[in-house]
């Protein structure tokens, strides 16, 4: 009996075996025939002339011939804590790890796709055993009420891609899964812009809060001394209340300091995938830091060829293309080959033998020929949708050359307006030191000293503000000219 099963299933793994390879034979002779389209349906893809690029930047003032690439750029600030930053934002930002699976989600669909070109087989096997009431007996059937079947075959379906849709299908996922990893590239240039930008405010308003404590130690030293004339008879009443005035709204900036700073550090933690956080941050940028190299933009016609959101728009603008072959292709005639190889009978003992093998080949051919205008209406769409593609690309671009010009345009005003508050600085000081002198000599009022002490204060302070926007805008430059960043891009191949 052993024997006997070991020799049916012995006999039945050969016959599937040989199923299976007459079905891979029959898709390897099909395949190099009917995978490559005969004819492709739809646009072929060229970039679109879009926006005239000039040779240089309008407000550029660096030596545009070179080539900038801004390779690990966030380095030029000399600061190793930053570095830290950056790199743990690179590997733990949420935003980052979400665009990492949109990527692997639509390598998936271009798997999909392709496989769309190939033959599927499949094995199949079914055992039936059936019973019939004597009382309703079946034509053809025997006296007999109870039966078993047994089937076990393979099947292979072929599609003829006769008018490239199933390659334009693969064409516009590969566009597609382009688009995502060059989102991805954004999304990580634009949150390492933010945390050094955040590292930035951080270093300023650390900054303005020595500043803020400076004043209110000058202010309460002023006080002391107002006082104790006053209680001589030197100073007025009015010069005492003016003096308590000027240290009471000297504290007053104090909190909203702190607070800005607890808030910058929060959003800095969240950047970084950790729980928000107002830990103190002793670390603050040092003024050298203004002292950096000039950028060199490069030309202008490159920045077509790193921006990431113009690398993503233009990948979607080419999904979109080949959608246009894959709406067309389907108002023609579909071609599909299906066929099947195997056996068949009531005896499992004798299920693989040549008197119960059975086959089939059939080839079949579908034309649509009215369907109330659905797939003209499809094309259409996919046409329209091409179009809002192209104008988004256009307007991507432009965007981008319009974004680097603002930042250099910005980037010459800052500077000029710092050359300016440094001469504002030194005159303040200057004043509030001569009229600190004149009033303890009892030469002028209080009310000169109060002004020349607050208008040292706001200079200080305008001068830590412009430092804040000419590194920020430094930073927006990096961004904007979008080098090629090792540790950054070549994540996206994971």
């Amino acid at each position: 009996m052993k024997m006997t099963i070991y020799r049916t299933w012995k006999t039945g793994l050969n016959g599937l075996r040989a199923s299976i390879t007459i079905a891979l034979t029959a898709s390897s002779v099909l395949l190099p025939s009917c995978s490559i389209p005969f004819l492709k349906a739809g646009p072929d893809y060229e970039r679109p002339e879009t926006v005239e690029v000039p040779i240089s930047y309008e407000n550029d003032t660096a030596d545009t011939t070179a080539t900038y690439d801004g390779a690990a750029w966030w380095k030029t600030f000399g600061d190793p804590e930053l570095n830290g930053l950056v790199e743990e934002v690179i590997s733990g930002n949420l935003d980052i790890r979400k665009a990492t699976a949109v990527i692997r989600e639509f390598g998936s669909y271009v798997t999909q796709s392709r496989a769309d070109r190939l033959p599927s087989i499949n094995l199949n096997g079914s055992y039936q055993h059936q019973y019939m009431p004597a009382t309703q007996p079946m034509p053809g059937m025997s006296s007999e009420r109870e039966s078993e079947s047994y089937n076990a075959s393979a099947a292979a379906a072929f599609e003829i891609d006769l008018w490239g849709k199933l390659s334009r299908a693969e064409e516009a996922a590969r566009a597609t899964l382009l688009a995502s990893r060059e989102n991805r590239r954004t999304i990580m240039h634009s949150i390492i812009s933010e945390t050094v930008s955040l590292y930035i405010q951080l270093s300023t308003c650390e900054k303005r809060i020595i500043l803020s404590e400076e004043n209110i130690k000058a202010a309460g030293k002023s006080l002391r001394i107002v006082r104790a004339r006053y209680e001589r008879g030197i100073a007025s009443i009015l010069e005492l209340k003016q003096a308590e005035r000027t240290m009471a709204q000297a504290e007053t900036t104090l909190p909203q300091l702190r607070q800005d700073l607890g808030t910058a550090r929060q959003r800095l933690s969240v950047l970084l995938g950790r729980y928000p956080s107002s830990k103190p941050h002793t670390a603050t940028m040092d003024d050298y830091k203004l002292d950096l190299s000039p950028v060199p933009p490069g030309l202008p016609s490159n920045l077509l060829e790193r921006r990431p959101d113009i690398l993503a728009a233009e990948a979607r603008l080419h999904s979109a293309a080949a959608r246009v072959g894959v709406a067309k292709s389907n108002l023609f005639p579909r071609i599909a080959l299906t066929g099947s190889y195997g056996y068949t009978s009531d005896e499992l003992s004798d299920l693989f033998t040549p008197d119960n093998l059975l086959w089939n080949l059939v080839a079949g051919v579908t034309q649509p020929l009215f369907n109330s205008g659905k797939l003209i209406a499809a094309k259409n769409v996919a046409w329209a949708q091409y179009e809002q593609s192209a104008i988004d690309y256009a307007k991507t671009v432009l965007q981008a050359f319009a974004e680097v010009e603002g930042v250099l345009l910005t980037r010459d005003r800052q500077i000029e307006k710092r050359e300016k508050i440094l001469i504002f600085v030194d005159k303040a000081r200057e004043v509030e030191r001569i009229a600190s002198a004149r009033y303890e000599r009892g030469i002028s009022g209080y009310l000169s000293v109060l002004d020349a002490m607050q208008a040292r204060y706001q200079a200080e302070e305008n001068l830590l503000l412009v430092d804040l926007l000419i590194l920020t805008n430094r930073v927006t430059l990096h961004r904007a000219l979008a080098g090629r960043w090792p540790g950054v891009d070549d994540v996206d191949r994971d």
